[in-house]
């Protein structure tokens, strides 16, 4: 809350004091002479001709609080500077205008707190109040102020009993007035049996820790910097500054120090005689502290540091810090609460809504059913029907069969009689082929009914599912607070569609391993002939090349009748026929697609020989 808010809260008591009819205007010569006592109290140079001219006597008439924002803003709030006034002496402006009108004591003098502290405390409620206009303060920091007020004390506030006076005090705009608050403690309900003196005493401490932001005061025992002797002085800590006087009057300062985020506090050990020592180092010197007992100390040197840290946090009001926390508190549970509440109104529209789609979900139901009753009974009487119609044919075709025997014995006697009958008979035939037809128009019929019966039932099923999706779609908007039968009957379904596809899988892969185990048969049944073809090309090698040896001086050889070496044909055949094995190996190495194909075929026959790498070199190795 900035100067200028602080400002306008005293202004708007002032401004509402003037206002007697409460019609939100003031006449012109009052806001005259407001504006002329808040040019005194604000330490504001005067500017009549703007006053004058601004509430120069014309048929306007009063002027609202809307008419005069103007004015106060452009020349006196705009001009304020903060420091150069009292504060406490505007306050005392506007209490004094207000407190007139609306302040009204106990006449007899037995009142709670006396007119200077009904002041301060119209100061606290207007720094606690709410940035809202009229302004009211709410509950929390009602209760907040009266135990700050206890404390200051050493009581403890009654709760219940604040409670039930708030229960049954009307509260507009969500809070209390100052009038009311002002009431509320002069009644003696929460203060009850507590002396005047003390109330005041602990009004003080809280107006200047809350308004005048002292953090702490006390008499502390100060080492003096040029002589170093002990002196006892009465010290006041404020955000920005530390102070120290002769006595608690403050009439007579003696110094200050200045206290920025680069200063910073100590404890000492206890020397020169002197306990409980500590010391405030700043940039330019230190000064050493001696407190009357360890709590003292400790409650010095923590107060001390919160000054600092708000230095260092740029912030100049601790109380303000907190406020601002609080308000930020109340306005998340304000929001949680709103939040819950539209939680809970969107939960029971979903409710309603479930309630009404199951109504729907049973009148269709209900519907379906009705019709499956109708199809029952029209199946019943089409069934009923044919079986009449059934009896009547089978009854027909045996006074037929009966009319045709006749016929028959009667044939030699009446040949006539016998044309006509076979007539008759023929066009019983021809009815009977008809009854047949209808018969089977009749069965086509049924088929086609029940076609249309299990399209029915299919657009059935299908409105079934779109209602499952709308039901589905609606468990959805619930995030996370209820799952539905549908969903698990979905998960259910998909876990069945996965196991089927599991199972599926696990039999293609039987399959496979069943394959893989045929073909690594016949691949080994085809290795063994490679190796059975390798050595026969090997043998077959070695006997050419013994073969084709030269012969040399002195070798014996048999002379054979016709010229020639014996045997010298048949190698040339067997060497031919190699070639040609050497061929055959090489055109199945080119093509093993081929020949695998023709060795499953053959089931392993002996008259190819597959691909292998054992084969390749063999074939084609040079003879010597």
């Amino acid at each position: 809350m900035d100067l200028r808010a602080e400002l306008l809260k005293s202004i708007w008591y002032a401004f509402t004091a003037l206002d007697v009819e409460k019609s939100g205007k003031v006449s012109k010569s009052q806001l005259k002479v407001l504006s002329h006592n808040l040019y005194t109290v604000l330490c504001i140079p005067h500017d009549p001709v703007a006053l004058e001219e601004h509430f120069r006597d014309d048929d306007d008439g009063p002027v609202s609080s809307q008419g005069y924002m103007p004015y106060l803003n452009k020349y006196i709030l705009d001009k304020v500077e903060e420091g150069a006034f009292v504060k406490e002496n505007f306050d005392e402006l506007c209490w004094t205008l207000t407190a007139k009108k609306n302040y009204k004591p106990d006449r007899n003098g037995n009142s709670i707190v006396s007119h200077q502290d009904a002041f301060k405390l119209w100061c606290l409620f207007n720094f606690l109040s709410e940035d809202k206009y009229p302004l009211v303060m709410v509950p929390d920091e009602v209760e907040y102020l009266l135990k700050k007020i206890c404390t200051a004390m050493n009581v403890e506030l009654n709760s219940c009993e604040l409670d039930d006076y708030l229960s049954q005090e009307p509260q507009g705009q969500g809070g209390l007035t100052v009038w009311q608050f002002l009431d509320m403690v002069n009644s003696g309900r929460l203060l009850r049996g507590i002396e005047q003196e003390a109330i005041s005493m602990a009004v003080e401490e809280v107006y200047q820790e809350v308004i005048e932001d002292v953090l702490k005061q006390g008499y502390l025992w100060k080492k003096g910097q040029l002589r170093r002797n002990w002196s006892e002085r009465w010290f006041m800590l404020k955000p920005s500054v530390l102070s120290y006087y002769m006595s608690e009057e403050r009439k007579e300062k003696k110094g200050s120090i200045a206290l920025d985020k680069h200063c910073c506090v100590e404890v000492l050990p206890d020397r020169d005689g002197k306990r409980c020592m500590f010391c405030v180092k700043t940039s330019s010197r230190t000064y050493e502290m001696s407190a009357s007992d360890t709590r003292q100390r400790q409650e010095w040197t923590l107060a001390i540091q919160t000054a600092i840290r708000l230095q260092a946090e740029g912030k100049k009001s601790l109380h303000k810090d907190l406020k601002q926390k609080r308000r930020e508190q109340r306005e998340q549970r304000e929001q949680r609460k709103a939040a819950k509440e539209e939680e809970t109104q969107r939960l029971k529209q979903l409710q309603e809504e479930k309630e009404r789609k199951l109504q729907e979900l049973e009148l269709l139901k209900e519907a379906q059913r009705q019709a499956e009753i109708l199809l029952q009974e029209e199946e019943q009487r089409r069934k009923q029907q044919h079986e009449e119609m059934q009896r009547t044919l089978e009854i027909q075709l045996r006074e037929a069969e009966q009319a045709r025997a006749s016929m028959q014995a009667e044939m030699v006697l009446k040949e006539a009689e016998a044309e006509r009958q076979r007539k008759r008979i023929t066009e019983l035939e021809e009815m009977q082929e008809r009854l047949q037809e209808a018969l089977q128009q009749e069965v086509k019929a049924r088929h086609d009914e029940e076609s249309v019966r299990y399209a029915q039932a299919r657009l059935l099923a299908e409105e079934e599912e779109k209602l499952k999706q709308l039901m589905k779609l609606k468990e959805e908007q619930e995030e996370y607070i209820i799952k539905t039968q549908l969903e698990k009957q979905v998960l259910k379904q998909e876990m069945e569609n996965k196991n089927k596809c599991l199972e599926e899988a696990q039999k293609q892969l039987e399959e496979v391993r069943v394959n893989r185990q045929r073909v690594d048969q016949d691949v080994m049944a085809a290795q063994r002939k490679l190796r059975q073809a390798s050595t026969n090309v090997k043998h077959w090698n070695v006997q050419m090349n013994r073969l084709m040896h030269p012969i040399e001086p002195g070798d014996k050889r048999t002379n054979v009748s016709g010229g020639g070496f014996a045997g010298y044909h048949p190698l040339l055949c067997q060497r031919d026929s190699s070639l040609k094995l050497k061929q055959k190996v090489e055109e199945k190495g080119s093509d093993p697609v081929r020949d695998g194909s023709k060795e499953n075929v053959s089931n392993g026959g002996n008259r190819g020989l597959p691909p292998s790498s054992d084969a390749d070199p063999m074939a084609t190795e040079p003879s010597n």
